[in-house]
């Protein structure tokens, strides 16, 4: 049984977090392949809104088993906390949320670290969410990390001193004004540990073949998206991990010969969060009302998004480089009320057009080419069918189709599960 992948294909924010939830059913288990808690993947249904931040988002369904693979990184503390807001869901925890053994821990001090490089950035700083996610994946690769196996091992907490201790010269080292209570920052990390380790270990890699070949359906979750790729996105303003398709490869141990289905979501328009190019951000009244109905805040940290028209040159990249086979639109509600409409089809790069991502997208050598085309003033929010989307919508979704050369399979008109729209 292949593995599907689900994949945010713009600046992260898509919408991941309720297409999984959407999807779960079709699905016996539900995995997490890379990321950590600088993740916000936002779920609502039943008139309650939940955000996670490393949990998979299928953890809502009782008859699938979620678990974390070994690309992401731990937080206990943050993990702790969203153990805590589904205690009143009264589900089963430990039987169907599995942890990885291979997956890394961020320490304390790995947090402080990330605060003391960005400090020390001054006005190039790359906008990290300070969770300390660069830094422990920057242990990984050095072989220095803490993974959650190690927790199994009696002599854990040595291995934690040498490494804190470590990281503490390095913090001297950047000689940047950051007050900290390390005590008070181990207290709570200890405490969570503890919790942590009441929770069932796997080695991940094994348990996922053996469901392959008893048959379950497996869905792979990414965090953030393809253009915050450590390789192929807006470097250096991008996450610490693959976030693209070949990252359920490394982040789970699944065979590129075992991946199925590669299921792209962007939104209508488009959103960054933090530093970095940008070619469509609108400064205008348009891209301020975006913000302002699509309630434009990251899920994690609060930080209004920056908002702009839907880059196709972008898109396409991403659909290529994750060998996307179905597209699912978010948030096309958010454009309802808009006379006109446009969408970068093209880059003018240092006087000549072209219709690539180029190595640097910086505004001094790229500024997007225009198509313009007919908004629509429906409210979308209360449509259930695709029969009944407005006429302008599907012209914006015929030609979307026609560019990226793959299906667009659900319209998303609203945040609620239930506002979702297959066709």
């Amino acid at each position: 049984m292949a593995v599907d992948l689900l994949l945010g294909l713009q600046w992260g924010d898509e919408g991941k977090g309720k297409i999984v939830d959407v999807l779960t059913k079709n699905y016996d288990i539900i995995a997490r392949f890379q990321g950590g808690p600088n993740a916000g993947h936002t779920l609502e249904f039943d008139g309650i809104k939940h955000v996670l931040h490393t949990i998979p988002s299928g953890i809502f369904h009782k008859n699938s088993i979620n678990v974390v693979g070994n690309g992401v990184v731990i937080d206990p503390v943050i993990f702790k906390k969203e153990l805590d807001a589904l205690k009143d869901f009264k589900l089963d925890i430990k039987s169907i949320l599995l942890i990885s053994r291979k997956a890394h821990l961020i320490l304390p001090t790995h947090r402080l670290l990330d605060a003391a490089s960005e400090a020390a950035k001054g006005k190039a700083k790359i906008g990290s969410t300070l969770k300390g996610i660069g830094p422990t994946y920057m242990d990984k690769t050095g072989r220095n990390g803490m993974r959650v196996g190690d927790l199994e091992l009696s002599d854990w907490k040595e291995k934690y001193r040498s490494l804190a201790n470590k990281h503490e010269a390095m913090i001297d080292f950047y000689d940047v004004d950051i007050q900290y209570n390390l005590a008070e920052l181990e207290s709570d990390f200890f405490s969570a540990v503890e919790e942590l380790k009441e929770l069932t270990f796997i080695d991940s890699e094994e348990y996922l073949y053996q469901a392959q070949k008893s048959g379950k359906k497996i869905l792979a979750e990414g965090a953030q998206g393809s253009l915050l790729d450590i390789d192929f996105g807006t470097y250096p303003f991008v996450t610490s991990s693959n976030t693209t398709a070949a990252g359920a490869c490394t982040g789970l141990g699944v065979a590129p010969n075992q991946i199925g289905e590669v299921k792209g979501i962007f939104k209508a328009y488009t959103t960054r969060v933090g530093s970095g190019p940008f070619p469509t951000e609108l400064f205008d009244e348009d891209g301020a009302t975006m913000g302002k109905v699509g309630n434009e805040f990251g899920a994690t940290t609060g930080r209004p998004r920056r908002c702009g028209w839907l880059d196709l040159v972008a898109l396409k990249y991403a659909v290529r480089i994750n060998g996307v086979t179905e597209l699912m639109m978010m948030k096309g509600d958010v454009l309802s009320g808009f006379k006109k409409l446009k969408v970068c089809t093209a880059y003018n790069y240092k006087g000549d057009k072209i219709d690539h991502l180029p190595f640097n997208i910086e505004a001094e050598n790229v500024t997007p080419i225009y198509t313009e085309m007919e908004g629509w003033d429906e409210d979308l929010t209360k449509m259930t069918k695709a029969a009944q989307l407005p006429r302008s919508l599907n012209d914006y979704i015929d030609f979307l189709e026609k560019e990226l050369e793959v299906p667009i399979k659900i319209v998303s008109v609203g945040p609620d599960r239930t506002q979702t729209i297959h066709r």
